[in-house]
């Protein structure tokens, strides 16, 4: 047996960008930041920034661009994706990635928001083999 699950409580760095693939299906990709806090040896309190990618295929997709905006505060479960690419200079280029299996909207909108609310606590899940066709 094995396990490969990452669960995630943080605010968007950015706003969805969401693309379709060739084939018309859906997918988002934003960054996530959560935040590790801990006392130093001196007492001081200490605190550090991670930077997760994360990245949403179709209905749940389109539901992250619709309502998620920097600053969101949103719940994660996903499992953790390990891909590789060549830069436009021909360098190997290594990401870790979350693929969203479950999204949950916590909070509310950013003040000033427009356009449709999302049923608090809204969820939206994708199924398993979503990213069979990955754009990128």
């Amino acid at each position: 047996m094995s396990v490969n699950k990452a669960i995630l409580i943080g605010n968007l760095g950015k706003d969805p960008d969401l693309r379709y693939t060739p084939g018309g299906r859906a997918v988002a990709s934003f960054s996530l930041a959560t935040k590790d806090q801990w006392t130093g040896q001196d007492g001081e309190k200490k605190e550090s920034t991670i930077w997760h990618n994360i990245v949403c295929w179709g209905k749940t997709a389109e539901l992250a661009k619709e309502y998620l905006r920097k600053g969101r505060q949103v719940y994660i479960e996903g499992r953790i994706v390990n891909r590789s690419y060549d830069d436009k200079d021909g360098n190997k280029r290594y990401v870790s990635e979350i693929v969203v299996q479950t999204l949950q909207f916590l909070g509310s909108k950013p003040t000033g928001e427009t356009g449709a609310a999302e049923p608090e606590g809204a969820q939206a899940e994708n199924r398993q083999g979503e990213d069979d066709d990955l754009p990128f």
